[in-house]
Order: structure tokens, then C-alpha cells, then sequence
């Protein structure tokens, strides 16, 4: 292993060469142009007061964006660590190839994701985004995720970026819970938080358990030697496993930008509603007869619901009626009274305004406000089954949601070119240092051509499945933990000292993200003096 890993050293250590430059520079100029230009288009029609919501835009868009940045130092380098180390490319192509499949597989992505990240965030918080107990929110934890981020990555450490957003997400919930005046209903919501941490926790046991039996059944069906042996000297594999290594490689990197860039989208969806509300708090690309068709399914749902009002029940302010369903989860006859106002109200708007992007200036925020908590209730309903609706009822409400989710939860095509250059950017800096612990550390031999297909694989389709299903999970924990099922399938052997300085990190990522999100989150507070 030391001769292979000291032509790998050499190799690790060149540089990219002038033209590699030179692509990268022309690559990164051309986004930014793109992104400039389309920013600059939608902020043309707003008549700020001051200078100060666009320095905010600008200070929060570049810590989002260094987020994703760090996220490409440690998730995308699994992706290339088995083609380098099994010679099938050069450690510079192999980087750069994966940095265009994050790419590509950042601008595919539905943004399932990046809303279900979101919707962890306390409801009043994501409602109060333009004001500063918001930006403490958003500043909090991606300074926190970011802090972890590069800790782990200095000592080579493939921690989860995934486990370290979500921890910076829940730190925040809890400090506003103890700092709210709500007692135990301003913070997490637990039912979502438990069901992307199941997908988080299961993603290790799925990556070493599936490489591991695909590495053992592969023996049984395909019996040939060279696969299972580890590369010579610097000799690439033959022509049929290269062709297999670099598919799995580029499946990998395709779904971790589907995957893990969305989680960045979301967070800067939610500054440029808090900042520019005038242009991106709704979508400006419905259509006039999309907004007719909204107006004319509202009236529906509103009459729908009407059947569901109790005579007795009372309402005040119907948002804040509704908003409390969701922090409680306690739904109540005033509750569905409320929903049916604010049902109402927003279809009567729709239709006065006729179309989206005509809302005024002054009541864009309230309008979305009104939009994002009724699909907040309706996704609680449907999950707690409370009420019970009738089959063609919860029909019509589920084509209502799609109606509303369609005017909000919407992502700009030069917000996903801006992460997906950052996260590419990041790939190709800050690669080598968690490429050489996948490499090399796990397992106590050479990565075999077969151990590296079998993790990639898994990798690949967990990766796939969860974004599917709208699920964030970890490429860290599935790829690490897919190297070491197939080490453990060979009897190759696992260097304990690695493992154990994993598992640490996976440990000690959720609880060290947590306190430290919920710690900046109260000092962002006081220094912007929210409450």
C-alpha cells in the first residue's frame, strides 16, 4: 500500500495545471455574470428606503454561500476518493468531473428538500424572517454549521454537513423557546426533526450493511480476480470496471447536488424573502390564468372547509389562530374557522390583484405569511389525520396545497446556479484532506476496485432514494461507513483509530452544532436587540 499511496501522494499534490485554471476562472465569471445580471433584473423594480436590506442581502447570500462552499470541502470529496484511489482517474479530473455532476445535479433538483430543511425552523421565526429575531435565525445557524463544518474538515474528519445543519436547526429552536415568551411552543418541531433524523441515523447502518452484501454477492456472480484485487503501481483498471467506477462516481455526485444543495437553497430563499419581499416572497412566474385557476380553487376550499365550522366557534386574529395550530398541534373548532378565513382572504386577494407579481409592495410579506401558514396546517393535518376529512374533500385540499406551494416555495434558476458554484468551487479547493482519511484510513488495505464500486453504489442509490422522498441525508455517513461494509466483507480490516475518530465526530456533530447555534442565536439577538 505504500508505494500506491506514494504515487497518489505525487499526483494528490500536483497542481491543476494552467488550462484547469483557466477553465475554473472562466466557469466561475460566467455564474457570476449570470447571477448578477438576473439579481440585478429583480431588484430593479423595488423602491428601497435605505441601503441597509441590501447590505444584509449581500452579507447573508455570501454566509449562505460559503456554507454550500465548506459543504463541498467534505461531502463531494467521498465522491472521487474511490476513483482516485483505484487510479481510475486522475485526482484532478476526477475532481473537476464531479464538481459539473454536483452542478448539473444542483440545477435538476425539485426543492423538496430544501423546503422540508425549512420547515424544521419555528413557525413565528420563518414568519418574522424580514426582522431581526430573524436574521439572528438565519446568521446563527449557518455560522454554527459552517464553525463545525471546517473544524472537522481541518482534522480530516468526514463529518455530516447534513447532521450539522440540522443540529445548528434544532439549537436555534430551543434558544427561542427558552428566550420566548410562548413557553414550550415557540421551538422545534419534533415530528419533522425525528423524521429526517431517522434518515440521518439510518444512512450510516444502510451504506456499511447494503455495500457489504453487494461486495459478497459480486464475488458469487462475478469471478474475476481482478476486481477484487487491489490496483498495481499506478496502473489503471481494466477498461469494463473503469467504465463502472466512473458511472458510480458521477451518480454520486449528480444526487449529492440534488441533495445536499438543496439544503443551502432553502436558507437563502429565506433571506431574500426577508430582505427583497417585493420580488421573491411570491412567485412572479404564475401566470395570469394560473392565478385565475388559484382564485377559482380557493373559493372551493373556502366553502369546502365552511362545512367543517362548528356555529360555536370564535376567531380573532385568523393567522395568529392558525399559527398556533402549528406550534401546538392542538387544533380546535376556532381552528378550522380560521383557516377558512384566511382561505378565504387569500383567494379574495388573488382576485383583486389578478396576478402575483401586482401584490403591492406593502402587503407582499402578510400575503405569503398568510399562504405559508395555511400549508404548514394543512401538511399538519393531513399528518395527524385531524380532522377526519372525506376522500374527495382532502382531494380537494391537497390540489389547494399544490396551488399555494407552487406561489411559494419556489427557487430562482440563478439561486441554484450561485450553490452549485459554491459548492463546486469548494470540491475542487478543499478536496484532498477528506479524500485521503476515505482512502486510506477506514481499512487496513487497498481500496479494491470492487470495494470502491460496491460503496459508490450504495451511495448512489441511498442518496437517489432520499431525494426522491424529499429526505436530507448524509453522503458523508452513507459513502464512509459503505468503505467500511466492504472492508469488513473482505476481511480486509478496519484502522480502529480512524473508525473511532469517526463515530466521535458523527457523535459529538449534533449535540456540539446544537450549542453553538443556540448560543449565537442569543448573542445575534442581543447584539440586534430582538427578543
Amino acid at each position: 500500500m505504500a508505494a500506491g499511496t506514494s504515487v497518489l501522494d505525487s499526483k494528490m499534490t500536483a497542481g491543476p495545471g494552467r488550462i484547469g485554471i483557466l477553465i475554473a476562472v472562466l466557469v466561475l465569471l460566467g455564474g457570476l455574470v449570470y447571477i448578477g445580471r438576473h439579481l440585478i433584473t429583480d431588484l430593479s423594480g423595488i423602491h428601497a428606503e435605505s441601503w441597509l436590506p441590501y447590505a444584509l442581502l449581500g452579507i447573508a447570500l455570501l454566509t449562505a454561500l460559503a456554507f454550500e462552499f465548506v459543504n463541498g470541502f467534505h461531502d463531494t470529496a467521498n465522491a472521487v476518493a474511490t476513483v482516485i484511489y483505484t487510479h481510475t482517474m486522475e485526482p484532478h479530473v476526477a475532481v473537476v468531473w464531479s464538481g459539473m455532476w454536483n452542478f448539473l445535479g444542483v440545477l435538476a433538483s425539485t426543492g423538496a428538500v430544501a423546503f422540508g430543511i425549512v420547515s424544521l425552523l419555528p413557525v413565528e421565526l420563518i414568519l418574522q424572517v424580514g426582522g431581526r429575531a430573524g436574521f439572528a435565525m438565519v446568521f446563527a445557524l449557518l455560522v454554527a454549521a459552517i464553525i463545525w463544518n471546517l473544524g472537522t474538515w481541518w482534522f480530516g474528519l468526514p463529518a455530516s454537513s447534513s447532521h450539522t445543519l440540522i443540529g445548528s436547526i434544532i439549537g436555534v429552536g430551543i434558544a427561542n423557546q427558552l428566550m420566548s415568551v410562548k413557553t414550550g411552543t415557540s421551538g422545534v418541531d419534533w415530528g419533522q426533526a425525528t423524521n429526517i433524523g431517522k434518515s440521518l441515523v439510518l444512512s450510516p447502518i444502510v451504506g456499511f450493511v447494503f455495500a457489504a452484501l453487494l461486495l459478497i454477492v459480486s464475488k458469487k456472480l462475478i469471478p474475476n480476480k481482478e476486481l477484487y484485487q487491489a490496483p498495481k503501481g499506478n496502473e489503471p483498471p481494466p477498461f469494463w470496471i473503469r467504465v463502472l467506477l466512473m458511472i458510480t462516481c458521477t451518480g454520486v455526485s449528480f444526487f449529492h447536488g440534488s441533495n445536499d444543495g438543496q439544503k443551502g437553497m432553502g436558507l437563502i430563499m429565506l433571506i431574500l424573502i426577508g430582505t427583497v419581499p417585493t420580488a421573491y416572497a411570491v412567485n412572479h412566474a404564475v401566470t395570469y390564468q394560473q392565478t385565475q385557476d388559484f382564485v377559482a380553487v380557493s373559493t372551493q376550499t373556502a366553502d369546502m372547509l365552511g362545512h367543517y365550522v362548528s356555529p360555536a366557534a370564535v376567531v380573532g386574529d385568523s393567522r395568529e389562530e392558525v399559527t398556533d395550530y402549528i406550534r401546538t398541534k392542538q387544533f380546535t373548532p376556532n381552528t378550522m374557522l380560521a383557516l377558512r378565513e384566511l382561505v378565504n382572504g387569500i383567494g379574495t386577494e388573488s382576485a383583486l390583484y389578478r396576478e402575483l407579481k401586482a401584490v403591492p409592495q406593502d402587503k407582499v410579506r402578510n400575503f405569503r405569511n398568510d399562504m405559508y401558514v395555511v400549508s404548514e396546517a394543512l401538511r399538519l393535518m393531513n399528518k395527524t389525520h385531524q380532522p377526519e376529512f372525506s376522500a374527495a374533500d382532502t382531494a380537494i385540499l391537497a390540489n389547494y396545497k399544490k396551488h399555494v406551494d407552487n406561489a411559494t416555495k419556489f427557487i430562482p434558476t440563478w439561486v441554484k446556479v450561485a450553490v452549485a458554484l459554491a459548492l463546486g468551487m469548494g470540491t475542487m479547493i478543499g478536496w484532498k484532506r477528506i479524500v485521503v482519511t476515505v482512502g486510506e484510513k477506514i481499512g487496513k488495505d487497498h481500496l479494491t476496485y470492487a470495494q470502491g464500486a460496491a460503496a459508490e453504489i450504495t451511495a448512489m442509490a441511498t442518496i437517489g432514494a432520499a431525494d426522491w422522498f424529499g429526505l436530507p441525508v448524509s453522503t458523508t455517513h452513507v459513502l464512509s461507513s459503505g468503505v467500511a461494509g466492504t472492508m469488513a466483507a473482505n476481511h480486509s480490516g478496519l484502522q480502529m483509530s480512524t473508525v473511532r475518530n469517526l463515530a466521535l465526530a458523527w457523535v459529538l456533530t449534533l449535540p456540539a452544532s446544537i450549542c453553538l447555534a443556540a448560543s449565537l442565536f442569543w448573542l445575534f439577538s442581543k447584539i440586534g436587540g430582538a427578543s
